[in-house]
């Protein structure tokens, strides 16, 4: 699973560079974003702008992901439509903090 990068003094920023996180690629997809949290980064937005499809395996993967980042933050910007109906579906809505657009996440963890 690839990533672009960005910083915005101490907040990563990740984009996603894939169409769908599902039961296919979500290994990848968690040690990629593990990796980021075990070079100490504790404050991440992660940019889902260019995914169109996540299914329970991939919000499983973000799950564990939040949990290993512990008392630092994930939050999640750009999210296509259907993969925001899942959040609804599934309730995880209430469980990450969604932004319309990068700036404005990256202005929450400011």
């Amino acid at each position: 699973m690839n990533f672009e990068e960005a910083k915005a003094g101490n907040i990563l920023v990740l984009t996603v560079k894939a169409n769908r996180v599902a039961a296919d690629v979500v290994s990848a997809f968690k040690q990629g974003i593990a990796g980021y949290v075990t070079q100490g980064n504790q404050k991440i937005v992660l940019d889902l702008n260019e995914v169109s499809f996540i299914d329970s395996s991939g919000l499983g993967a973000l799950i564990s992901v939040l949990k290993l980042i512990g008392n630092g933050e994930l939050v999640l910007c750009n999210i296509h439509p259907t993969v925001a109906s899942m959040f609804k579906l599934t309730r995880m809505n209430k469980i990450f903090r969604i932004f319309g657009s990068r700036d404005e996440a990256i202005a929450a963890l400011s």
